[in-house]
């Protein structure tokens, strides 16, 4: 299979877009040893061991919200506003459950906060949620006596689903995943959660990377196939920018295994951005959803104007900006059958006289078999 290594957009000029840069070390941002595994190897998940599942495959379709980067330690009524808004949509759709792409926590992913920026903000949202962690719940205080990670495993990793200290009177059961990267099975689609741990443009060792490439090799081929990864490979925004380190880590996966996915989600960037990325045949979207409720970064300019889409990124012709959305918090919806996933992004905070109400931003949808995007 022939893939793209073309892995680094040099730092151009002021006002020029910088998708992919080489992240700066940061001395302060230091690689965190995993906690071991709760569950035996592969660390897969059956959603049918969650919900039950026959109601979504006699419907031929299973829906679900994705979303990044809802942590605060400021405030959080942003975080309550994107949540409203997906209960709304909850009340509209048949949402099988919540996929969080990483920052449950913000800044240290210490137990404390968890009933403060999580159960409390989830209280009503009435749908299971899964999680891979962001670089925010691995990190670990100076002087902290707390081990990096433990309380995302207390919370989303439990060997049994009874409610932690952590979630206080919030009656939501821990989740019950078998590790911190880990695969979720569920009726038409599969999806691979990395984690990419704490040092800025995230770090992914090789014994994780050998079970990606294992996970890619064996998935299955009738079904849609997601990568979830908190530290983005494209982002035009003015914070972070995207990581080389995770494009080098995914596209050598791709190569090795000889199976590319259909579409990457990930977080860290706190705004939408949709990228599509043209792959030895495919057109595969790359998505930011990070804009959960933290403080959202905007985006670069482009000769000092604000970015026009469709945009193709600087010295790559394989990929190009899509859509994107920087002034407004909100979340994806994710619809997807044996033949398509079509995908939603909704700004969340508008009210209806039923209650609160989104506004979709922007779709795509995906031919599962031609591996093309429709229209």
């Amino acid at each position: 299979m022939k893939t793209d290594m073309a892995l680094f957009v040099p730092r151009l000029g002021k006002d020029k877009i910088k998708a992919v840069v080489k992240p700066t070390p940061n001395k302060n941002e230091k690689f965190y040893d995993l906690p071991k595994p709760i569950g035996p190897p592969p660390y897969h998940l059956n959603l049918s061991r969650i919900i039950p599942v026959d109601k979504i495959v006699k419907s031929g379709e299973i829906s679900f919200h994705i979303l990044g980067d809802t942590g605060s330690t400021k405030t959080l009524d942003t975080t309550h506003m994107v949540e409203n808004a997906m209960e709304y949509d909850f009340g509209k759709h048949d949402i099988s459950f919540l996929f969080h792409v990483g920052d449950v926590i913000y800044n240290f992913g210490k137990a404390d906060d968890y009933y403060s920026e999580f159960y409390e903000p989830y209280a009503h949202y009435p749908a299971p949620i899964f999680a891979i962690p962001g670089n925010k719940d691995g990190d670990c205080k100076l002087g902290s006596n707390e081990k990096s990670l433990a309380a995302f495993v207390t919370n989303f990793c439990a060997k049994e689903q009874e409610v932690t200290v952590d979630a206080g009177d919030i009656n939501r059961w821990p989740m019950i995943q078998p590790n911190v990267y880990w695969t979720l099975e569920a009726p038409f689609v599969t999806i691979i959660g990395l984690y990419s741990n704490v040092p800025d443009g995230g770090v992914i060792k090789q014994d994780q990377l050998d079970w990606f490439k294992q996970e890619l090799a064996n998935a299955p081929k009738d079904k849609a196939l997601i990568i979830a990864v908190h530290h983005t490979t494209f982002s035009a925004d003015d914070e972070h920018s995207g990581s080389d380190v995770m494009l080098n880590v995914l596209d050598k996966a791709f190569a090795q295994s000889h199976r590319l996915p259909d579409a990457i989600f990930s977080g860290h960037v706190h705004n939408y951005q949709r990228f599509t990325r043209e792959l030895d045949g495919h057109e595969i979207p790359y998505l930011v959803v990070g804009s959960g409720g933290h403080k959202l970064h905007k985006m670069q300019k482009n000769d000092n104007v604000i970015i026009k889409i469709p945009f193709k990124l600087p010295d790559r012709d394989d990929v190009t900006l899509e859509s994107y959305c920087d002034d407004r918090y909100g979340f994806m919806r994710l619809e997807i059958t044996v033949d398509k996933m079509q995908g939603k992004f909704f700004s969340a905070g508008a009210r209806h006289q039923d209650g609160f109400i989104h506004e979709k931003i922007d779709e795509f949808e995906l031919d599962l078999h031609k591996h093309k995007l429709v229209g």
